[in-house]
């Protein structure tokens, strides 16, 4: 009996790998969270008539805590994640492509003021973060 029991838990042991969490950065729900977070931010910075609302900023970054957490991440991992500067310059690369391609023109701080109102008045994501 013993020896079927150290079997069993050998195999889980052996199979727990391939059941592990996939890197957070490969996460889309997180990643793309991040990335509209960065370009709120760039907004906030570049455009002095828009700026960031700080009480649903701060929700939002909690849920996006809660949805690694509810997926089995640990807060050791969450944090790694998020403290990682090289995973930092490549979100925040992403989210100033976009601000560009939705039309941000970089050293143009009204372009990024019309693309923060063009979000807030379509009501999307970003634009929910912005005031």
């Amino acid at each position: 009996m013993r020896i079927f029991m150290s079997a069993i838990a050998a195999s889980f042991s052996v199979a727990s790998p391939a059941l592990a969490n996939p890197p957070l950065a490969e996460v889309e729900s997180v990643r793309e969270a991040l990335i509209t977070a960065g370009m709120v931010v760039e907004i906030d910075e570049k455009c002095d008539d828009i700026s960031m609302r700080l009480v649903r900023g701060y929700s939002f970054l909690q849920n996006i805590e809660k949805d690694a957490r509810d997926r089995g991440y640990s807060d050791a991992e969450i944090e790694a994640y998020t403290d990682d500067d090289a995973e930092k310059d490549r979100l925040e690369a992403i989210a100033r492509d976009r601000l560009v391609a939705l039309g941000a023109v970089p050293g143009n701080g009204a372009s990024y003021c019309a693309v923060g109102q063009a979000q807030i008045d379509a009501r999307t994501e970003i634009g929910r973060l912005l005031r």
